[in-house]
């Protein structure tokens, strides 16, 4: 199995609930094998049982390192694009309550091709990455969609040594399908032409 980051040659990593994890030397990302994908139907009644109210207080704290951030960064001028923004998108959401303007595009709740057709000062993707079945294409998208300066704010759980991936409990979503360490965001960063990666504790931002 080649690694749908970069390309090189994985080896298993982990068997976990009969679910088979493959891991790349070269970007140190961890990926499920593609046999155990998700339909697409299967893929999108998963995200549909997820409790993303709007109006949620505890979903909006969830989401907040990304919208202060974004509102810290950037002013109403600037235009954003919520990428994967799911059923509700609470990021647009409130930053739109901030009046700000900001475009949304989700594969399954809204499929805007006119989205992916301009540039952005800035893009939010908030539990997006680790559902990606093919990271390559989709990193590519979205430094393509950044204006020159500007920012990607991603939102993961990172993988590290310490954690034990067997019992991890982060893994066992189904529609998770690849991992990321800072070694695989630095990757990242340097392939894909963006010039910093800065891994806070609950935010990951690229810049262009």
């Amino acid at each position: 199995m080649n690694c749908a980051l970069c390309g090189s040659q994985t080896s298993e990593f982990s068997v976990v609930h009969k679910r088979a994890y493959h891991h790349c030397s070269n970007c140190d990302a961890i990926s499920l094998h593609p046999s155990y994908f998700l339909s697409n139907d299967k893929e999108r009644n998963r995200y549909e049982i997820h409790n993303n109210d709007v109006t949620d207080s505890g979903y909006q704290n969830f989401v907040s390192p990304i919208v202060n951030a974004i509102i810290k960064d950037y002013d109403k001028s600037h235009i954003g694009l919520d990428f994967g923004s799911g059923s509700d998108p609470v990021i647009t959401t409130m930053l739109r309550n901030q009046q700000y303007t900001i475009t949304t595009y989700d594969p399954f709740f809204d499929p805007n091709s006119k989205a992916l057709q301009r540039t952005y000062d800035y893009i939010a993707c908030c539990e997006v990455m680790e559902h990606f079945y093919h990271p390559n294409k989709e990193f590519k998208l979205l430094h393509s969609l950044l204006k020159n300066k500007g920012r990607l704010y991603c939102k993961t759980y990172l993988y590290d040594e310490s954690i034990d991936f067997d019992s991890w409990w982060y893994k066992n979503d189904s529609t998770h399908v690849f991992f990321y360490t800072k070694k695989t965001l630095n990757w990242i960063k340097e392939n894909f032409n963006f010039n910093e990666v800065i891994i806070y504790k609950k935010l990951i931002c690229f810049r262009k």
